[in-house]
């Protein structure tokens, strides 16, 4: 996996995940509480996110096949697929149903400096791996808002880890406010809800990775700015004059497959034109690293023909808003 799919920020979500999920179950086991319990089902199943994505980091570096002649770079976004989806069961459904019975059936919690002590060790470990994420993200992010670079960014990995950490440290806050209200009403209804509110929270972030990850699994386009480095280096302004249409898809976070139909002048000789496209496949290798499969088709430009809007179809257009 390369240094943009965020493994520091995985393997330290991980180690957190790992000990805060064994501190948990311990803390239930003294205390009864069923914050504690879907807490530490959250971490454990938090864990085994970590690990799908670190398996889909493996996994995508494959070497091509004859079946699969594009590689294997989608494999990231199918494990990050795989981490929304057992987010939403094993961490939401368990955690509403476990919130539901203890509404339903409450009772007192026992030893409660176990729970609230295991709460606050693992508020500072998830506060530290989140504070990893967010430093592996910066770089990336740019001058982007969070929310933009979560929907935007094509490596699945680091917007995965933000949003499991942010939601583990609210969820962890929410934890500590039902316990806390337990404690001091003496009714351990408030147990539940806050048990209840983690599952309803896991479920909402379950959400939105599953609709981010989904619309990298239907293919992408390269970003704006790639597409107007890509266009520059197709156009030499000699032998190509012109991008007629262009297509773009992400085979990977770091992998770009670029098509293009380029208008070339009707009286050039088939090897000034193979040259010619031979030297915008080069430019568009040094503008765009990631771009590894290229197609470029020449053609004449027939001003009338695409003036009856035959769909020229660049995607996306300079003039288009960002998702």
């Amino acid at each position: 996996m390369s240094a943009s799919g965020g493994t520091k920020a995985i393997v330290a979500a991980l180690s957190a995940n790992l000990a805060i999920a064994v501190a948990k179950f311990v803390a239930f086991l003294f205390s009864g509480s069923s914050s504690m319990l879907a807490e530490s089902v959250h971490s454990l199943a938090d864990s085994g996110n970590q690990g799908l994505l670190l398996l889909g980091g493996k996994c995508a570096k494959r070497q091509a096949t004859p079946e699969h002649p594009f590689g294997y770079g989608r494999e990231r976004y199918i494990y990050a697929f795989l981490v929304s989806i057992v987010l939403f069961s094993v961490g939401g459904m368990f955690a509403i149903y476990e919130g539901y019975e203890k509404i339903k059936h409450p009772h007192e919690l026992e030893h409660w400096y176990w729970p609230v002590g295991v709460l606050v060790f693992a508020i500072i470990a998830e506060a530290f791996s989140f504070r990893t994420a967010i430093k592996e993200s910066n770089p990336l992010r740019g001058k982007q808002s969070w929310s933009q670079f979560v929907r935007r960014a094509k490596a699945p990995e680091l917007p995965v880890v933000l949003l499991e950490d942010l939601g583990a440290l609210v969820g962890l806050i929410l934890a500590l406010g039902g316990v806390g209200l337990a404690l001091a009403t003496g009714d351990g209804v408030w147990d539940g809800i806050g048990t209840l509110c983690i599952g309803v929270l896991l479920i909402v972030i379950a959400i939105v990775l599953a609709a981010e990850t989904k619309s990298l699994l239907l293919g992408e386009s390269a970003g704006l700015d790639e597409v107007r480095k890509i266009e520059a280096a197709l156009v030499d302004g000699d032998t190509v004059t012109r991008v007629i249409h262009m297509r773009t898809l992400h085979l990977g976070p770091e992998e770009l497959l670029v098509a293009a139909k380029l208008a070339v002048q009707h009286d050039d000789t088939a090897a000034e034109v193979a040259a010619a496209i031979n030297a915008a496949e080069a430019r568009i290798r040094e503008a765009v690293p990631i771009a590894r499969a290229i197609y470029l088709e020449p053609d004449i430009y027939d001003e009338a023909a695409a003036a009856k809007g035959t769909n020229p179809a660049m995607t996306p257009s300079p003039d288009a808003s960002p998702r």
